[in-house]
């Protein structure tokens, strides 16, 4: 007879963002002509780049020519973009081109990077992106939750406003430790120190740290460091994902990449150094075909001259947005954080509402859609984040309908 895994049904009802799709459509069928602006899943609104546009098409006429036809790719990634990479994106830290292995998504291969990993004790902050979480437990990392919402077994690191939206490093022993900056949902950063400290922490604790890096573009702060390998140590000790997907517009074409060094490694059953490196790739060769040779070729453009000018307006776009979002806000008298250095604000709810209440609220109220901060996390609760992630004439109009 056939089993399921039992580790699913540990998994609380409802993942956040279906639970506001489901809310939202209850809305709509009530309310159909409600002018909605939705402002809750960070998907991008605006269009490709068009350096990267015009280099798909010519990658769609290269595969109608028998000479220039592209079948199977190599499972890592092309080289030519492996190569880009590494060249532009980590010009100033010590990775090579083939450390960096490309897939269809960074939110597929944080979760995908437990498949090389045996059983661990995790830890994670609160709030949190929901998949590190989720995916450990359909991982058996972790059990049930609790009443409080938290599942037995995680390490949870409150980032709260009294710590500046700063983990504490965890009390007792782990073996991965998921971090994000910018952070997604808060929307702020972490400094050198801070983040040097992290590396420093898991080299002596032997703990690998799965760092999060996709909104690093829309750092605007000087000296706010963009990558874990910025710091001494992290080759040793981190496992870095980065995506095309916010950065150039690619949340419906699909790229990322994450990198392995190829000097990290983890103890096998017998007490062996085992290279995580090459147990990714055997990872992603065996259940992974790579992207295709279009939207390769697609990436590679982002890093032309004409691409990162492209994409360098879309972070602009998108931060500005960002901007009138805070400063509507903060007129309001509302304590508003993020925003500066990521695409994400985080709201402390008036009057201690609750996030559902306020996203209810603002639904009902204003028409606009929000994500519930409890969504994320025990920490979360009393709080909303808003994406700025938007048209500028809805984000103007949403504007309009806060300040009312």
């Amino acid at each position: 007879m056939a089993r399921i895994n039992d580790h699913y049904l540990n998994l609380s009802a409802g993942y956040l963002f279906p639970e506001i799709a489901r809310r939202v459509g209850e809305f709509t069928e009530a309310n159909p002509d409600a002018p909605i602006i939705k402002m809750g899943i960070g998907d991008v609104t605006e269009p490709l780049p068009p350096a990267v546009v015009e280099a798909l098409h010519k990658a769609v006429d290269e595969m109608a020519v028998r000479d220039t036809f592209q079948g199977y790719g190599p499972g890592p990634g092309y080289d030519f973009l492996r190569e880009a990479i590494a060249d532009n994106s980590y010009a100033n830290c010590p990775i090579d081109a083939d450390e960096i292995f490309i897939s269809d998504g960074s939110k597929c291969d944080s979760a995908n990077i437990l498949d090389i990993f045996g059983p661990s004790k995790v830890a994670v902050c609160d709030p949190v992106y929901p998949v590190y979480v989720d995916t450990n437990v359909m991982a058996g990392n972790a059990s049930a939750a609790g009443e409080d919402g938290r599942y037995g077994g995680l390490v949870y690191l409150p980032a709260t406003a009294e710590n500046g939206f700063q983990p504490p490093m965890p009390s007792e022993p782990v073996d991965l430790v998921y971090l994000c900056f910018p952070n997604n949902p808060t929307g702020t950063v972490a400094d050198r120190a801070t983040l040097q400290a992290w590396v420093d922490w898991c080299r002596a604790n032997k703990a690998v740290l799965l760092f999060d890096a996709a909104y690093e573009a829309f750092i605007q702060t000087p000296d706010i460091p963009h990558s874990i390998y910025e710091f001494d140590g992290a080759t040793d000790c981190a496992i870095e994902f980065r995506s095309f997907s916010k950065t150039a517009g690619f949340t419906g074409v699909r790229a990322a990449w994450t990198v392995v060094p190829k000097g990290l490694t983890a103890k096998s059953a017998d007490g062996n150094d085992v290279a995580l490196r090459d147990l990714w790739s055997r990872r992603q060769s065996t259940k992974f075909n790579g992207i295709s040779y279009i939207v390769s070729r697609g990436c590679e453009a982002v890093y032309s001259d004409a691409g990162k000018q492209q994409v360098a307006d879309l972070v602009t776009h998108y931060m500005d947005n960002a901007k009138l979002l805070r400063e509507a806000l903060t007129a309001q008298g509302m304590t508003v954080y993020g925003g500066v250095d990521a695409p994400y604000v985080w709201v402390r709810c008036p009057d201690g509402e609750t996030s559902w209440q306020m996203f209810d609220r603002l639904l009902n109220d204003h028409h606009l859609v929000c994500t519930p901060g409890s969504g994320f996390g025990q920490a979360g609760e009393g709080y909303v984040r808003l994406s700025a992630f938007n048209s500028r004439e809805n984000v103007e109009e949403a504007v309009r309908r806060l300040r009312a």
